[in-house]
């Protein structure tokens, strides 16, 4: 039956990066400060409206999620659970979620990425385009580079040596009705994954993509450099007498500038 927007937290992946800690639970369980770093992405679809949420995770730490969140009431939220049986990517994983779409547009979270506030306008939840949440940073080649024409998105760039625009693709998506059947077109990269930007330039082809910019900070959690980082700043936001002696302004742009 289709309803309103839905939520999609991806939590499957290895956190290569992070290890040795990712040895023993899943990154998105990792303490960001006071509390896990799930509690963060679940909180950013909450502050839009999206309260009926899908965790997809992989069988080892399925049981950790259900004991830690359970069916989400304690946090105001309808959470159910997905496995993603093989590590084949994010298009994969977001298939895992298809019967719990259920004919809706889902927003789609890449379990890393923190956002200091998300903005989406009414008419992104409502018609037929896909949208991708871009951000300006200093360092683009490192990342999915995005060019545009007004909203409209005209070519994703995966790490260009010489790129054409500061702007990036985060964490972020909205898809529509019929990301899954695009799903089901793309085929795997090289590296044996169906890649999420691939999804993507599907819709750029058929002129259905549009951009969303990401205003505030952003910054994705998938080293123990950024983990530290993201540690600290939530400790400025929650317990600001632990860094008195530090300017706490410039601390946060220190913290959060790309």
């Amino acid at each position: 039956m289709e309803g309103k927007i839905k939520g999609v937290i991806l939590a499957a992946g290895r956190g290569v990066r992070l290890k040795p800690l990712t040895d023993i639970t899943n990154k998105m369980l990792l303490p960001i400060f006071d509390r896990p770093m799930i509690i963060g992405e679940i909180e950013s679809l909450k502050s839009v409206g999206v309260s009926d949420i899908c965790l997809v995770t992989n069988q080892d730490h399925l049981e950790s999620f259900k004991k830690f969140l359970g069916d989400g009431s304690a946090l105001g939220v309808t959470i159910s659970y997905a496995i993603q049986h093989k590590l084949l990517g994010i298009g994969d994983a977001l298939l895992c979620a298809e019967k719990f779409a259920g004919g809706s547009k889902v927003i789609l979270l890449l379990g890393d990425n923190i956002f200091e506030k998300i903005t989406i306008p009414d008419h992104a939840t409502q018609d037929e385009h896909a949208y991708i949440f871009t951000k300006h940073v200093k360092n683009p080649q490192i990342f999915g580079v995005v060019e545009t024409d007004g909203e409209k998105v005209i070519n994703i760039a995966e790490k260009p040596k010489a790129p054409k625009t500061n702007y990036i693709a985060t964490g972020l998506y909205i898809c529509p009705k019929d990301v899954f059947a695009v799903v089901r077109t793309v085929k795997p990269s090289a590296r044996g994954e169906i890649e999420i930007t691939d999804v993507m330039n599907e819709y750029i082809k058929k002129g259905r993509l549009k951009a969303i910019n990401v205003q505030g900070y952003w910054f994705d959690v998938g080293t123990l450099d950024s983990l530290l980082r993201a540690s600290i700043l939530r400790a400025v936001s929650v317990s600001p007498d632990i860094l008195r002696e530090i300017n706490r302004e410039k601390l946060i742009k220190m913290l959060t500038e790309p």
